[in-house]
């Protein structure tokens, strides 16, 4: 296999005029501590550079010399925040803040992000491959518009006889998917965006749900012609998406070609058998229905 130059990796992005190089970094969801964080403006200093905040949640140092890059993302490594991802390959895993410190979240997405990142990030792909995790449908990271999106929700149930009618989950609810009928609450599960709010809204606690599930999204596109990405299953554990993950990427390295983005390819990948595949490879007990 080709040792492939430096100046080739995916984390070095040729700016305009070709005079410098912009050398981003691998930070899987945004998180960086103090320490890493003062190495990477020591280092920015070191070489002139300047740095530049990322819409996938990494740093950029910008306007760096060609000449400079073999020192800099040597000194980078060292530092504990080494060389990103931006070309044909698995780029940098986005989350929300998700239970760690969302009042709306329903999943830990930091923790399955740092799975996700040593398992799958820098992975040599035929196409950009993109992976966004939030922790409910709020969609604070846009995970739909990923070739894989994750999103965190729940089913949401009343306790029968005990609700007073208050009306205060009714005020809360964006999709307009509860009223309130003869004193009692009604949710209709076709508006129902699984979101939670209702449960977090309630002040008897009476709303309840099941334990979160992992609502997963194949084939989101952003960029000039965005697309939200087709639902594929909605499972139980964190487990799975990652054992799903392993699977779409091993599918998209084997079948899909470089001369146009994942989402364009679907149709002619024959994406749907590949669906039904999928789904019954997942353990029957896994996959949770109703969403």
């Amino acid at each position: 296999m080709r040792k492939v130059p430096l100046h080739e990796k995916g984390g070095i992005i040729h700016e305009k005029g070709a005079g410098y190089c912009t050398v981003r970094l691998r930070i899987p969801a945004g998180l960086i501590t103090p320490d890493h964080m003062k190495g990477v403006v020591r280092i920015a200093k070191k070489y002139r550079a300047d740095l530049h905040l990322t819409t996938r949640q990494t740093i950029e140092l910008i306007h760096v010399l060609p000449q400079d890059l073999e020192g800099l993302v040597g000194d980078l490594s060292g530092n504990g925040t080494p060389l990103g991802a931006e070309k044909a390959e698995i780029v940098n895993i986005t989350a929300c803040p998700g239970t760690d410190r969302c009042r709306y979240a329903m999943i830990d997405s930091l923790s399955l992000a740092k799975t996700l990142d040593e398992k799958f990030f820098g992975r040599e792909m035929p196409v950009k491959f993109r992976i966004a995790i939030s922790s409910c449908p709020n969609s604070c990271v846009s995970e739909r518009l990923n070739e894989i999106g994750i999103t965190g929700v729940v089913m949401p149930y009343r306790i029968p006889g005990t609700c007073t009618g208050c009306g205060t989950c009714v005020q809360y609810c964006r999709e307009k998917a509860i009223a309130i009928k003869n004193g009692q609450i009604v949710l209709d599960n076709g508006k129902c965006f699984h979101c939670g709010m209702c449960i977090e809204s309630c002040p008897f606690h009476i709303i309840k749900a099941d334990p979160a599930a992992y609502h997963i999204t194949i084939g989101g596109r952003r960029g000039r012609h965005p697309r939200v990405g087709y639902h594929v299953v909605t499972v139980k554990s964190p487990e799975t998406v990652v054992n799903i993950v392993e699977l779409v990427v091993r599918w998209v390295y084997r079948k899909a070609w470089s001369d146009s983005l994942l989402p364009d390819q679907l149709d002619i990948l024959d994406f749907e058998s590949f669906r039904k595949e999928l789904v019954k490879s997942i353990p029957e007990e896994e996959i949770v229905t109703g969403y």
